[in-house]
């Protein structure tokens, strides 16, 4: 089955509930990055939460998450919008350590535990929204659950897994994110409190066959679950020959006439796919003279 996420409402409406399944968007993405386990893992949740978030709004709004820990990941970078899309790179992918003392991928030590996580809305506006909190564990989760009491003032409940094969491949890959309304009442809150403290990790859910459905009927047992919204999750990155042409003409004359005299060409590579781009001689002259 392809990747999807769902958005939800339980409890008569005191709880707005989203889960997803994300592990052949995830596989790409660490695919085209060519990430060891533990980088995977920090990249996989990033970027389910990212596209969670993303189903949060609507018609061309875009986001850009920066997780910035300070450690040896550098920083982890997603882009997405509401509808399911998404692209994801970090800066060093080549990280992987020991499992850590529970026997689980030690994403906080790749990610770090000094620094910000920040989100940037883009709604088509002059203006864009920036909220900025700090990295609380470096375990990517508790630290989106952080940004969303502290920059969003929303009571939430944040997940993701990802379960990763001895060859570095993507086992399975999902997420969830409970949210508070202002009228949930105690015995809401109560309720599901003990269920995530019963819930297997997620990633362990998904390879056991679980669907979006199925995680977010089992946090919110006994609270009515209602189906809102099915959005189809894929990574898609929107680069392109004529995006880097724009980019080197921004570069200014002296920088392409190096390129073009001292270069013989130029090369350009995307951070988020890796797709390579090669300009000739020819062709940076070109640009300059469009330019």
């Amino acid at each position: 089955m392809s990747d999807y996420l769902i958005r939800a409402t339980a409890f008569g409406g005191q709880v707005r509930a989203y889960a997803i399944e994300s592990t052949d968007t995830v596989a790409e993405a660490c695919r085209r990055q060519d990430t060891y386990a533990t980088a995977s893992a920090a990249l996989g949740r990033t970027m389910s939460i990212s596209t969670m978030m993303g189903a949060m709004h609507k018609g061309d709004d875009q986001l850009t998450i920066k997780v910035e820990g300070g450690g040896p990941v550098g920083v982890i970078v997603a882009d997405v919008n509401a509808h399911g899309v998404v692209r994801a790179y970090l800066s060093n992918p080549h990280v992987d350590f020991d499992l850590n003392e529970k026997g689980k991928l030690d994403v906080s030590r790749a990610v770090g535990t000094t620094g910000t996580l920040s989100v940037v809305k883009d709604t088509g506006l002059k203006d864009y929204f920036t909220g900025e909190v700090p990295i609380v564990s470096g375990e990517i989760s508790e630290d989106f659950t952080y940004y969303f009491a502290n920059s969003e003032q929303v009571p939430s409940a944040v997940g993701a897994g990802v379960l990763v094969n001895p060859d570095h491949s993507i086992k399975a890959s999902g997420g969830f994110i409970i949210q508070m309304m202002p009228d949930a009442d105690d015995e809401t809150i109560t309720k599901i409190e003990q269920k995530l403290n019963e819930l297997p990790p997620i990633s362990a859910m998904i390879e056991h066959g679980k669907s979006p459905e199925d995680i977010l009927k089992t946090i919110l047992a006994d609270g009515d679950v209602n189906i809102l919204t099915h959005t189809p999750v894929r990574f898609q990155c929107r680069c392109s020959r004529e995006r880097l042409e724009q980019a080197l003409k921004g570069l200014g004359d002296e920088e392409l006439e190096k390129m073009i005299h001292e270069d013989r060409g130029a090369e350009a590579s995307c951070h988020f796919c890796n797709e390579v781009y090669h300009f000739t001689e020819d062709e940076l002259k070109a640009i300059k003279s469009d330019a």
